[in-house]
């Protein structure tokens, strides 16, 4: 079975016909036409395992939750700028569990200024905070200062609405801690989880979105210069005459992507032969963004290089080719 891209299905059928007439029948003949002609130049579906496909799901699963997290957390901070400033002034993280706790006993401002310092510890020592009084003292203050406010039936209003936004989100950090529990399970079961988690910039949680989004059939990518495309992290070249421009993709994989310059930034602390890549990159002028991606196309390249040999990461192989790495 081949994968055929709708795209290149309409750029094959202008070869046999300009007109632009189009029928099933015809497409059909086409496609079978481009198979037979061309199916050296066509990927055939890769059949992942049973371990991948579920590691996929929770993996998956999981970045969605926090995704929807992170939209929740939005909401509630535009709505604590519109009737309660000193909320958003007073808690850094409006996701954190002993921020959800004030708010939803004290929602709006008359009530949060009324919270005593002893309430405000106890919540702060549950979440396991550091320098309690000191942090507990300066929420408190923040509270009880003045700030601008609506009527008092608007502010009732918010306020249920903070109320159920908080809800959404304590269960959310619940679901979140759940599904991070079975991602782990899930992927250290798998035979490749050691080579993954042996990668520079890899845990547990970001092996498993790289692993479920690359996938565990080892014949699908028949390069490493294969793997990087997919991956979106190699560049796109269009040349014409006298013209050249390098440009990035911006189709791609959004969760294999965000996966990847994830690691690449984490890699820079824990790897030197990263962190001399990146500078060199930083060196010729490369912007952070850019010099970021391509650390992650050579770190694409590397786990390919692994996966295909099935040996674990090695610091001196990996980088030995850069002479920036010996002097890091």
């Amino acid at each position: 079975v081949f994968a055929v891209n709708p795209l290149q299905a309409a750029r094959y059928r202008e070869r046999l016909a300009v007109s632009g007439a189009k029928s099933d029948a015809a497409d059909a003949h086409m496609l079978a036409d481009m198979v037979r002609t061309d199916s050296h130049q066509l990927r055939p579906v890769a059949g992942d395992s049973a371990e991948a496909e579920a590691v996929k799901v929770v993996a998956r699963m999981h970045k969605t939750l926090i995704w929807e997290r992170t939209r929740a957390g939005q909401r509630l901070r535009h709505a604590l700028r519109e009737y309660f400033p000193a909320a958003v002034a007073a808690f850094e993280d409006l996701d954190a569990g002993d921020t959800l706790e004030l708010l939803a006993r004290a929602p709006d401002p008359a009530s949060a200024a009324r919270l005593s310092l002893a309430q405000i510890s106890a919540a702060l020592k549950r979440a396991r905070r550091r320098d309690i009084p000191a942090k507990a003292a300066a929420i408190q203050a923040v509270l009880r200062a003045e700030h601008l406010g609506q009527p008092a039936v608007v502010t009732a209003a918010y306020a249920a609405s903070v109320r159920a936004l908080v809800a959404v989100l304590v269960t959310l950090n619940e679901q979140v801690t759940t599904m991070q529990g079975q991602v782990q399970a899930h992927f250290g079961r798998h035979p490749d989880a050691e080579i993954i988690l042996s990668q520079p910039g890899l845990g547990v949680v970001l092996g498993a979105r790289v692993l479920a989004e690359f996938g565990d059939d080892h014949d699908r990518y028949t390069s490493a210069k294969a793997r990087k495309n997919y991956a979106a992290t190699s560049p796109i070249t269009r040349a014409s005459g006298k013209k050249r421009t390098v440009t990035a993709r911006f189709v791609h994989n959004d969760r294999l992507i965000d996966a990847l310059m994830t690691q690449a930034f984490t890699s820079l602390r824990a790897s030197p032969g990263a962190r001399a890549y990146y500078d060199q990159q930083r060196a010729r002028g490369v912007s952070y963004r850019a010099a970021l991606r391509q650390l992650a196309n050579r770190l694409v390249g590397i786990l390919h290089g692994c996966l295909k040999t099935g040996t674990t990461y090695n610091e001196t192989t990996a980088w030995t080719h850069h002479p920036n790495t010996a002097t890091a």
